[in-house]
């Protein structure tokens, strides 16, 4: 096939997954990306404590702000192109990223239906994470590689995408330090020259444009990196989302995100253990895997998307495996093997695309409708777990709101706790607090359907229910509810 037609089938690919993918995955998505980029460019949204204290860099928002800001000077605006826009913009850039694995893989069919069949990337490579945009960049930089007996000329590319990585994502630094140790140890120059030469100079420039962009849009002088580790790592702030046991990347991540395709990785795995010798390069990725899990391990707080940047490696692994035993193996086979790994993917991404969590997207537009009809008059309380759902990039509306924080005990003060916990010990009394009887009232409160029982015989009683709409079948926490409900205040 011809890289025209392979980059139009992945193109067509992750168009689709704008489009198919309607449920919400984590709230990074929004409020590390497009709530900063709406804020950049119309001058309202909210800054979550990550940007107040400076621990992530501006230049993914900055790219998503230079769309909004198109938009904008030609009268596009609409939340249609503000929401389904930057989405666009990353599937474009991930199918470049999946053309490059085409490319890098050398095994063209399965390397074509590898990374597109697969369940977790057609989740997540249209989503407007920095993991997306991080796992994109890292397959680009891998394809960049001079990987063994693979490139005649050697290049270092990989050098200047993966100093930028490091600073829009400084985890990435633990993916790619065995693969730099590894390229010093082959490559043609000396491991010194190279330093001196290659790996210093891009890495100095590349460092202070970030610096000096980071600190231009932060006001203030910022080394976003080095605050990441501070807080995140060293404080161990991260904790407070969420703390998982060592072994889960391996008992539950790994598994989750390549799902039926564990078996050809698997498979591969023991076939490049076995003849290490003649598959040094996957020996190499292997081992990369292996290193990044072994210390991300050591992180409490884990996610499925933090393994995204390892999943082309993986996939790599099992479609060269595939593509030597199709070889071999009769078209019947090959034909069963297609079918079972393709079902096994569309399940997946059939329910937790368009069926699990979509509540609390939906709701916005019902939301959005209300603050354009009578903004003046519109103000919405969302009473669920922090960042359940997007704020202003989704409502494009400078209307009131209010929603749970959850902000981590920075300042260490004693028996802190934050504003989302302390509203679910005591709803009621959280309300009564915040909105005494002279106080007056959100236009609207959005709250999940087991909040009811407890606050529908209080502050409900002056709203009537206007919308009820389906979220999940099984809820993922004791917070979160199978329905969005929307209320209304009576007096409107």
């Amino acid at each position: 096939m011809e890289n025209l037609d392979v980059f139009l089938i992945f193109l067509s690919v992750r168009i689709l997954s704008v489009f198919c993918i309607q449920s919400f995955f984590v709230p990074d998505e929004y409020w590390q990306s497009l709530e900063v980029a709406h804020k950049l460019v119309f001058g309202y949204g909210y800054l979550t404590w990550e940007w107040v204290l400076g621990i992530r860099s501006y230049i993914h928002p900055l790219l998503v702000a230079i769309f909004y800001k198109s938009l904008y000077l030609f009268g596009l605006d609409s939340a249609f192109f503000l929401i389904s826009g930057p989405r666009l913009l990353q599937a474009v850039l991930s199918s470049y990223a999946d053309l490059c694995f085409y490319r890098w893989s050398g095994t063209k069919n399965w390397a074509v239906f590898s990374i597109s069949s697969s369940w977790f990337l057609f989740y997540t490579a249209s989503r407007t994470l920095i993991n997306s945009f991080e796992c994109s960049l890292s397959t680009i930089a891998l394809s960049k590689y001079p990987w063994v007996k693979k490139d005649i000329k050697e290049s270092c590319t990989f050098i200047w995408i993966v100093t930028l990585l490091f600073m829009i994502r400084p985890t990435s630094a633990v993916i790619w330090l065995p693969l730099c140790l590894f390229h010093l140890s082959i490559s043609e120059k000396s491991g010194v020259r190279l330093m001196v030469t290659r790996y210093i100079p891009i890495g100095v420039f590349v460092v202070m444009l970030v610096v000096l962009i980071d600190s231009l849009a932060h006001g203030s002088f910022i080394v976003s990196p080095y605050n990441f580790f501070k807080i995140n790592i060293f404080q161990n702030i991260a904790s407070n989302y969420g703390e998982q046991p060592w072994h889960w990347y391996l008992s539950c991540g790994i598994p989750a995100i390549l799902g039926i395709q564990i078996l050809p990785f698997a498979m591969a795995v023991s076939v490049v253990i076995k003849n290490r010798h003649s598959h040094i390069n996957e020996l190499v990725m292997l081992v990369t895997i292996v290193f990044s899990v072994f210390v991300f391990s050591f992180i409490n707080h884990k996610e499925f998307r933090f393994l995204l940047p390892l999943l082309p490696i993986m996939l790599y692994i099992s479609s060269r495996f595939l593509s030597a035993w199709s070889r071999k193996a009769n078209v019947w086979s090959v034909w069963l093997v297609s079918a079972i790994i393709f079902l096994g993917n569309v399940v997946p991404t059939w329910y937790l695309g368009f069926v699990h969590q979509r509540g609390t997207l939906e709701v916005m537009d019902g939301l959005r409708d209300i603050a354009n009809k009578d903004p003046n008059n519109s103000s919405f309380l969302f009473l669920m777990p922090c960042h359940s759902t997007p704020l202003y990039s989704h409502l494009h509306v400078n209307v009131t709101t209010r929603f749970l924080t959850c902000n981590p005990n920075i300042n260490e003060v004693h028996g802190y706790v934050d504003e989302t916990d302390y509203f679910y010990k005591n709803p009621n009394g959280w309300l009564r607090q915040n909105y005494p009887p002279k106080e007056p009232l959100p236009s609207h409160i959005i709250c999940f359907d087991n909040l009811l029982p407890i606050i529908g015989g209080d502050i409900l009683t002056r709203y009537k229910r206007i919308k009820q709409i389906f979220h999940c079948n099984i809820p993922v926490s004791s917070r979160i509810g199978r329905f969005v409900l929307v209320y209304e205040r009576l007096d409107l």
